[in-house]
């Protein structure tokens, strides 16, 4: 039944293509290759130590439509292999980006798959299927979308909002039951936003209201309020924004809370060096249920190496970000988490003991370095740890070390 709606998804968007009066041109080819190497040496009770290799190959095209319009249309054949016990290699297709951008003076419709983040970055972002409308005024940028989320690849959708949905997201793909361990859970994400850049010459604003609905049968709906504003005051960047989540299980309705806020410091030296520190808080569930744990849409991992959901957990980061040339950059960065609450499970497996009362989870200390070799060829290197044995909620748990390589070649 799926492969007939994302057959139907896909001839519309190829009739929007042939019912524009003018004919296609300047069609733009490309083709991206990334290759990843990452080497565990440590485990922290879910993770074996070994190496894993993975990669995509990502084609694309891209061209006008008539003088109002765009279109891009890009794919992926994702492969890896796993080289702990034995060798395991594993292959899966996914489509990415395909979307149709049609402009009709201060109006942009958008259709197809698309990419969406929510303002704040903890709610949804990734790519979803539908439509969005967005009006440009003098008093900022209206916008209103719906999008679907049951034809993406589960893994690169990363949507567990419930337990049965997280068992279904780490179930490898089975070609013999495709249809059962590809998709993504069946949920409909809608948008209503306000954007306004440089309110007064001195901050910007965004707001939005986002909704998402299951339509699987789960029964659990979500709806966020969203603000988030940036002032820059020569040098320096100050961010804040709050969500305010309404959750609603099988009518049992609750509410749960979100914030973050961040300051940038960009210093005044030839090559290009930042600073940033940034503090990011979601709600725990409550002693007597009255405030429940936040609860996002897409899992968007906070980490590098934690790769933590952002429900019942807080962190404080510090990063230094430097460009040496136009060729060589760096990152480092120092990230400790902190459990909002005992009871929530945060993320983190190796709190297998969900009775554990620590709520200091350790720190996570993190290096990359990125290699421009040439204008189509990047290489990064980053290599971490993470020590529970700084914090008391497992301070026995096995230090986990990382280190990850990627290539990335783009053919344009």
């Amino acid at each position: 039944m799926k492969f007939k709606f994302l057959t139907v998804f896909i001839l519309i968007f190829f009739f929007v293509f042939s019912a524009h009066k003018q004919e296609l041109r300047a069609l733009d080819f490309g083709l991206v290759i990334e290759q990843n190497a990452d080497y565990a040496a440590q485990d922290i009770k879910f993770a074996e130590p070994g190496l894993e290799y993975s990669g995509v190959v990502i084609p694309r095209v891209s061209g006008f439509l008539g003088a109002n319009g765009e279109f891009y249309i890009s794919a992926a054949f994702n492969y890896s292999m796993e080289a702990l016990k034995e060798f395991n290699f594993f292959t899966a297709p996914d489509l990415l980006r395909t979307e149709a951008v049609m402009r009709f003076g201060a109006n942009e419709l958008s259709i197809g798959r698309m990419y969406y983040r929510d303002p704040m970055g903890i709610i949804a972002e990734g790519l979803f299927d539908g439509a969005q409308l967005s009006y440009d005024t003098r008093e900022g940028t209206f916008s209103i979308g719906c999008w679907y989320t049951g034809l993406q690849y589960k893994t690169r959708a990363a949507i567990y909002m419930t337990e049965n949905e997280y068992k279904s997201y780490h179930n490898k793909l089975d070609y013999s039951s495709f249809t059962d361990s590809y998709f993504a859970p069946k949920r409909l994400l809608s948008h209503l936003g306000w954007q306004r850049p440089s309110a007064g010459g001195i901050f910007d604003i965004n707001l939005a209201i986002i909704e998402q609905l299951d339509i699987s049968g789960s029964g659990l709906h979500s709806r966020y309020i969203t603000a988030k504003t940036a002032v820059q005051l020569k040098q320096i960047i100050l961010t804040v924004g709050g969500c305010l989540e309404l959750i609603d299980n099988r009518g049992d309705v609750s509410a749960a809370f979100a914030g973050n806020a961040g300051i940038t410091w960009i210093l005044p030296t030839r090559n290009e060096q930042h600073i940033l520190m940034r503090g990011i808080y979601s709600s725990g569930t409550d002693t007597d249920n009255s405030i429940s744990a936040f609860l996002p849409l897409t899992t968007i991992p906070q980490g590098d190496l934690l790769n933590a959901k952002l429900s019942g957990l807080s962190a404080l980061s510090f990063n230094y970000l430097a460009r040496f040339g136009k060729t060589f950059a760096s990152d480092l960065s120092a990230q400790y988490f902190i459990r909002s609450d005992t009871q929530s499970y945060s993320g983190y497996p190796l709190i297998g003991e969900k009775d554990s009362e620590g709520m200091l989870l350790g720190a996570e200390f993190y290096l990359r370095f990125i290699w421009s070799v040439s204008t189509g060829i990047q290489i990064n290197f980053g290599a971490g740890a993470f020590l529970p044995s700084l914090g008391n909620a497992a301070p026995d748990a096995d230090m986990l070390i990382r280190a990850h390589l990627k290539a990335v070649i783009s053919i344009f």
